[in-house]
Parts: C-alpha cells; sequence; structure tokens
C-alpha cells in the first residue's frame, strides 16, 4: 500500500513530514520525504494506492480507558461493535476495563475478552481487576493475570477505600512493572454521582458529587506512592483516571517533581465541556466524575499542554437509550467517547492553541502506547503500519454511531476533523 501526498505527524520526534508511506507486510516499509527526493526518483507504488492530498496522517490512536460492556452487558455494546466505533473513530489500540459481569478478577474471563478481541482486526487489550469481585477488601492473583495478558490493573468504576489495599496493590504493580489505575471519587462525601455540586445540582435540585470527592482520595494515592518510593526507591505506575479538577491537575504536578511516576487521564468531555451542560442535555451529559466548572475545564487543557496530564482517555462508556431516559437521579452515569474524541480535540485542543498535531498525537497515542508497553504510537521505518488518515478542516456532523448505544451530549454538533481511514496492521478497517 502507498499512502501519498499527505501530512505526517510524527509525535516522537516532534514534527510534521510532507510525506509518503509505503506499507509492506502489515509495516511502514519506507517514508519518503517529498522535500528530499530528488526530481530523478522514482517513488515506488503499491497494490492498493490511497490518496491522502490534503489531509494528516497520524500513528492511529490509542485509548486507556474504554468499556466494551462485554461480558455482561452486551445489549449496551460488545466488543465486535465496540470495536467499530473504535475504528471510525481512529483508534488502533484499545485498553479494556474490568468492571464486566462476570469481572476481569480471574484468568478465564480475561482470556474470554483477550480471545475475542483478537477478531476485531484492531488491537484490543484488557486490565484486569485489582481486588476480587471489585469489593476492594483481597487483592487479585496479579501475578497470574498479568501471564494471562492483561496490560494493566483497575476496579475502575468503584472506588478503593482501603488505603492498605491500594498500598499493596502498588506495591505489586511495581514488580510486575504494569500501571495502576484509580477511579478517584470518595462515596462517603457524594449524595448524588454524576453531577458536579454547583449550578447543576441547584438546577436539579440535589447535592451532588462536590470536588473534594476527587481531590481526597488523589491526595491519599499520591501520599502512597510516595511512601512507598520512600520504603523500595521505585515509584509505582500511577494512573489518576478521567480527571476533573483544577486542584487535582495541581495534585499530579506535585507528584510529577517529587519523582513519581505519576500519569493522569483527561477526558474529551471534560475539556470540552462543564456543568452548564447537565442542565442543557440532563442524563447525557451526566458522568462519573461529573463535569465541573469553566476553571476545571481549562485547568485540563493547561494540564494537557504542559504535559502534566499525558493521556487523553474517553472514558467510552456505551447506555441503553431506556437507561438513560431515567429520571436525573437514577439513569447511569457516562457517555459514549471513541466516535467523537479526535473531532473534539482538533476543536478544543488544537484549534484553541492548547496543542500542536505532533503533541496531541503523543497524548493520543505515543504516551499510551509507552504506558502500557504496547508496539504503536510511533510513524517509523519497520513499526506497525497503524495509522489514522483525517482532514483537519473537514467538518462532519455528530449523527449515526457504530456503537450500539447512542448515549453522547455532542449529537447535531459539527466539529473539525473527519476521519477517511483507519489503517492497522497495513490494512484498511475503516473508510468514510
Amino acid at each position: 500500500m502507498l499512502i501519498r501526498n499527505g501530512r505526517v505527524i510524527d509525535p516522537e520526534n516532534g514534527r510534521i513530514l510532507e510525506a509518503d508511506i509505503l506499507i509492506k507486510d502489515g509495516k511502514i516499509d519506507r517514508i519518503i520525504d517529498r522535500n528530499e527526493v530528488s526530481p530523478e526518483e522514482v517513488i515506488p507504488t503499491g497494490d492498493i494506492v490511497v490518496e491522502a492530498d490534503g489531509m494528516l496522517i497520524g500513528p492511529g490512536l490509542a485509548d486507556t480507558h474504554v468499556h466494551f460492556r462485554d461480558p455482561g452487558y452486551t445489549y449496551k455494546e460488545d466488543i465486535y461493535t465496540g470495536a467499530e466505533a473504535a475504528k471510525a473513530g481512529g483508534y488502533t489500540q484499545i485498553v479494556l476495563m474490568a468492571n464486566t459481569s462476570p469481572k476481569v478478577d480471574n484468568v478465564e474471563t480475561l482470556r474470554y475478552v483477550i480471545d475475542k478481541g483478537m477478531e476485531t482486526r484492531i488491537n484490543i487489550h484488557s486490565c484486569a481487576n485489582v481486588s476480587i469481585n471489585m469489593a476492594g477488601q483481597v487483592l487479585t492473583d496479579m501475578k497470574a493475570l498479568k501471564a494471562a495478558g492483561a496490560v494493566g490493573f483497575t476496579d475502575d468504576g468503584i472506588p478503593l477505600m482501603d488505603s492498605e489495599l491500594c498500598y499493596e496493590a502498588m506495591k505489586e504493580c511495581i514488580e510486575l512493572e504494569v500501571p495502576i489505575s484509580f477511579h478517584e471519587e470518595n462515596p462517603k462525601l457524594i449524595t448524588n454521582n454524576g453531577i458536579n455540586r454547583g449550578c447543576a445540582s441547584e438546577h436539579y435540585g440535589i447535592e451532588g458529587s462536590p470536588r473534594e470527592a476527587e481531590i481526597s482520595l488523589i491526595k491519599r494515592d499520591v501520599e502512597l506512592a510516595k511512601k512507598l518510593m520512600t520504603e523500595t526507591g521505585k515509584s509505582p505506575k500511577l494512573v489518576i483516571q478521567h480527571i476533573s479538577t483544577k486542584e487535582g491537575v495541581e495534585l499530579v504536578k506535585e507528584g510529577k517533581d517529587a519523582g513519581l511516576d505519576i500519569h493522569a487521564e483527561a477526558t474529551p468531555h471534560h475539556f470540552s465541556l462543564t456543568d452548564e451542560a447537565v442542565i442543557k442535555h440532563g442524563t447525557l451529559a451526566k458522568m462519573n466524575p461529573p463535569l465541573r466548572c469553566e476553571e476545571d475545564r481549562v485547568a485540563i487543557c493547561e494540564g494537557l499542554k504542559s504535559g502534566v496530564i499525558d493521556l487523553v482517555a474517553t472514558d467510552h462508556a456505551p447506555h441503553s437509550a431506556e437507561e438513560k431516559a431515567k429520571p436525573i437521579t437514577e439513569a447511569p452515569s457516562g457517555i459514549l467517547g471513541l466516535e467523537t474524541a479526535l473531532g473534539l480535540a482538533v476543536k478544543e485542543l488544537v484549534n484553541e492553541g492548547f496543542l500542536s498535531y505532533p503533541e496531541l498525537f503523543d497524548r493520543m497515542s505515543l504516551a499510551p502506547c509507552k504506558l502500557y508497553g504496547i508496539n504503536g504510537g510511533r510513524l517509523k521505518v519497520g513499526a506497525p503500519a497503524d495509522l489514522v488518515i483525517f482532514k483537519a478542516d473537514e467538518e462532519w456532523e455528530v449523527r449515526k454511531f457504530k456503537s450500539k448505544s447512542s448515549n453522547s451530549p455532542f449529537v447535531g454538533q459539527k466539529l473539525p476533523g473527519k476521519i477517511h481511514y483507519t489503517i492497522c496492521n497495513g490494512q484498511i478497517v475503516y473508510e468514510s
């Protein structure tokens, strides 16, 4: 395959090249810089030629926080439909969360997820649970789960409240050299989850979720990681999931400054929306942690710019229309993310001057792959031919989803960055 006349985003070297890409046997065979080709040199062609004139070519996107609801809740999404949504969003690497039914706290369920993912033509990885049945009381057999293919550990969806258990889990993950990710919301401080305590909770006449719920647990886990580093000389690969507060961003910065191997995820909805969206869109803008205030949204954008936040992760969370039609205090939290992530990132991060395209693809591809030990995120000779090809200034309207579900507050919006192709292992897996 020859992809020609595009502009190639190289996040590893922080540059954009006017180049053609030749793909052979699922790998990048040549990157031909058009500014360095002599007039007499013949650029090879391919059995398939993709015209990318006026388009950007980046490494396939990588999402470290995805819910495909399989096994157990496949009326919302399954691994096959989730993979189709991922392809449409430009993703070639997916890391699944473990709050399925049964939970991914055992090798059998983990192997089910991984084996089914291998049928999708993109790269599906999975975390396993930190605690058995996500009960927060007893650690899983982390060694066995890593040996069976788990790329990290998390009880995402349920915060871990036992500090001693968190400490032991971090210690185990240091030995296994894998990330451990935490859902930082203290339930003791929350009366109605999914809605920020502020203008949105006042609008609905409920208590809502205060920012202290997130801040308190991030503070605890940063201190636990510092204690471990003092005692062992090593830091866990600590991931603060779906960060939502400016204070949380500052705590992650303090952890980095202290030498911790700490990372943070920002979701597209947290860098695009505020709690006023919940007043406008109701349950379609309800999620955990909730949308916060404008100063929090800006702090997240600034955190991505500085590198304090190094991961853009969607927290893709499908729900049925019937579930989201329930009253605000009863409907489940979560929105779709995979198919709108790149458009929102172009709109809110690149077009607003927070990130260049190489920086964006670092946060959305290279850094996630490096953290989880995944072979992706790089555009260089010999690397897997995992690519997304998109037109930055071409608008498209959010309408129909490849996902089984449609729970998104972005329906009807026009976004930039229309994706034309997603290529994985040298094969076109999505074409607009």
